[in-house]
C-alpha cells in the first residue's frame, strides 16, 4: 500500500487554503433549506467538507453557529480542542486507535470555540459536517487578544492555537 503525501491528497481532492488554516473543499450542500435556530435566516439543511492539516499547521480557534461533526478519514491522528461558553476546555483525539481513547468522529456543539492540529508527522484528513449548513456569515474567528481577554486562564492554549 503506497501512502500519499499531503500535497498529493490536496491535489487529488482539489483542496484550497482555508482562512482558519489548512486546506478544504466543500463536497456537499443540501438542496433543502431550513430556518436556522439562531436567526431568521435560511441555510442549507446540511453541508460537508474535506479538511486537511499538515504537520505543524493548525486550525485556529473559531466558532460556527451550527453543530459541527468532525470525522477522521486518513493520516495522522488529530487533537481537537474545544472551549464552551463557560470557558471549559476539552481536548479529544480523533483517529483510528479506539484502544487508546481516540474517536473516529466528534460533535462540536453550535457556538463552541474549536481548534485542531495533527498529532505527530504527516497530515490529518478529516471531514466536517455542519447542520444547519455552513455559511461564512455564521463563522467567527476571534483574534488571540480577544480570546485571552475572554478566557485568561486559557492564555497558553490560545498562544499556540490562535492568530
Amino acid at each position: 500500500m503506497t501512502l500519499l503525501s499531503a500535497e498529493e491528497v490536496i491535489s487529488r481532492l482539489g483542496l484550497a487554503p482555508h482562512p482558519e488554516g489548512g486546506f478544504f473543499r466543500e463536497t456537499f450542500r443540501a438542496n433543502e433549506s431550513v430556518t436556522a435556530p439562531f436567526a431568521e435566516v435560511t441555510r442549507a439543511a446540511s453541508t460537508a467538507i474535506y479538511f486537511l492539516l499538515r504537520a505543524g499547521e493548525f486550525s485556529a480557534f473559531h466558532s460556527v453557529r451550527s453543530d459541527e461533526v468532525w470525522h477522521h478519514y486518513l493520516g495522522a491522528s488529530l487533537e481537537l480542542h474545544t472551549v464552551d461558553r463557560a470557558g471549559t476546555h476539552r481536548r479529544v483525539e480523533l483517529g483510528p486507535q479506539l484502544q487508546h481513547g481516540q474517536y473516529p468522529q466528534w460533535v462540536v456543539p453550535a457556538g463552541t470555540l474549536q481548534a485542531a492540529r495533527p498529532i505527530g508527522a504527516g497530515f490529518s484528513l478529516c471531514g466536517c459536517t455542519v447542520a444547519p449548513g455552513f455559511d461564512f456569515a455564521d463563522f467567527d474567528m476571534p483574534a488571540r487578544a480577544q480570546l485571552v481577554l475572554r478566557y485568561p486562564a486559557l492564555s497558553e492554549l490560545f498562544e499556540t492555537l490562535s492568530r
